[in-house]
């Protein structure tokens, strides 16, 4: 539904901050959330505060690069009871979806679509519609819910998944357990402008526990619509995660996702971030080192072009001793695209022995297009290692004619050398399948950029 508007002189944001919430006291009184009472009282805790924040704005500074204005303008439309009826499980090949064997959770505008998903039991490992699981593993999920993200910290997209999210994944890895890989498919239907898909995803990896999880968004096309995605992550004591999330969603969408990483002692978690579609993606990274010896790898790549943009904004909360995070992001901008990069590292006071590493780079391949970076430091102990470091630039004149001095043609060595600069990010990608398969749809979308070809090169 959508709520009848106010005043927005003067403050907009804060006005349709508050459009927000009438929505969801109607959805309230009609019942539409049916669930335990500590959830709902989470729910009202977290449009209390979207509402005394409001939208953000360029105006603050976590958003100076990245204006939602055109998401404003479309009504806002939560998705509540989504159909998946008009989508079989051969149209997820056409829109691009692997299947990787093993267990697959699809979701429709945030819905679980079970007709379309299959879980493949395995013993310790738990997978399912979260909302399903509410009742199960209710203390389990109380436990964490909600909880891994800092209130304190000013997070209205976060706050207003949690408000209105329907459903979305759950995994759970017993402790000692190895688990096949997990598949979690998210489809945009597109079926009404503004339409607002909130999936929330809750991964629990338990004490020495393995597992590799692939998140895929895709979408129908139709009306320009929103994800309002956010994941949470337990990662306990020398647990093993690689998460790789794959955004490829129409050039109308909007897609906004938070991801919050709780990271115990002797832990590894490593993260791919591949941003290839919608109009405006906004990926928010929290990650935060719960104990010593932590490795935590972030990774991201971003090719957008037709004058889209791709943001991401991350911050590695070093909080204790002898840890270590590295985070590579790699964006392609051709067309008048945009690509943002803002990243932080804090190292709290008494993270003695931190090793931090944080690298971004942009290729242009076009005078049209733009990159911002902002890589941070903020320091408070003294036995340190950390480094940081950004570039922007264009292809080297150089490295082109060396490959064409060895036989190759002015296009092909062009595109070898975007491959490459693409490569540095897909290659940490550790599960062999999962990489082939998207290094295969990097090539596939680099072949289809125009500032590639023959025809868009200078003699």
């Amino acid at each position: 539904m959508t709520t009848p508007p106010v005043s927005t002189a003067g403050k907009p944001a804060l006005a349709e901050a508050a459009n927000h919430a009438r929505t969801f006291a109607h959805l309230v009184k009609e019942g539409d959330f049916e669930e335990p009472a500590w959830l709902l009282e989470r729910r009202r805790e977290a449009i209390g505060r979207f509402e005394r924040a409001g939208l953000p704005t360029t105006a603050d500074e976590d958003w100076r690069y990245t204006s939602l204005a055109p998401l404003a303008r479309l009504p806002f439309k939560p998705a509540l009871h989504p159909d998946a009826r008009g989508l079989e499980a051969a149209g997820l090949a056409r829109l691009g979806v692997p299947d990787f064997g093993g267990s697959r959770l699809v979701f429709v505008d945030g819905v679980l679509a079970p007709a379309l998903s299959r879980v493949e039991p395995a013993a310790g490992v738990t997978l399912a519609g979260l909302d399903d699981r509410l009742a199960r593993d209710g203390v389990l999920i109380r436990e964490h819910l909600a909880r891994v993200a800092d209130a304190a910290r000013r997070q209205p997209l976060l706050d207003l998944n949690t408000a209105f999210f329907r459903d979305g994944a759950y995994l759970h890895v017993a402790p000692g357990v190895r688990a096949p890989l997990v598949q979690l498919v998210f489809v945009s239907s597109g079926a009404g402008a503004g339409l607002t898909a909130s999936p929330r995803n809750l991964l629990i990896v338990e004490r020495g526990a393995e597992a590799v999880v692939v998140e895929h968004y895709a979408g129908l096309g139709g009306e320009p619509a929103c994800t309002n995605t956010a994941c949470e992550i337990i990662a306990e004591e020398g647990a093993v995660l690689e998460h790789v999330k794959f955004q490829d969603e129409p050039d109308n969408a909007f897609h906004l996702a938070a991801l919050e990483a709780r990271i115990a002692r002797g832990a590894a978690y490593r993260y791919h971030s591949l941003a290839l579609g919608a109009r405006l993606s906004r990926t928010g990274i929290h990650a935060v080192f719960a104990g010593e010896r932590v490795e935590c790898i972030l990774n991201g790549l971003y090719l957008v072009g037709d004058g889209r943009l791709a943001d991401h904004h991350m911050v590695v909360e070093h909080a204790s001793p002898r840890c270590a995070s590295h985070e590579y992001f790699n964006g392609i901008l051709s067309g008048a695209a945009r690509g943002v990069f803002h990243g932080r590292i804090l190292v709290r006071a008494g993270a003695q022995k931190t090793d931090a590493k944080q690298t971004s780079k942009h290729l242009l391949l076009s005078d049209a297009a733009q990159a911002d970076a902002k890589p941070q430091l903020e320091i408070y102990a003294d036995d340190v290692k950390c480094t940081h470091g950004a570039t922007v630039g264009q292809l080297n004149d150089q490295a082109v004619f060396y490959l064409r001095s060895r036989g190759l043609g002015r296009e092909q060595a062009r595109r070898m050398l975007v491959h490459a600069f693409a490569g540095e990010i897909l290659e940490r990608i550790r599960h062999a399948g999962v990489r082939s398969h998207f290094d295969r749809v990097v090539q596939e979308r680099l072949a289809a950029v125009p500032e590639l070809a023959v025809r868009a090169c200078h003699p």
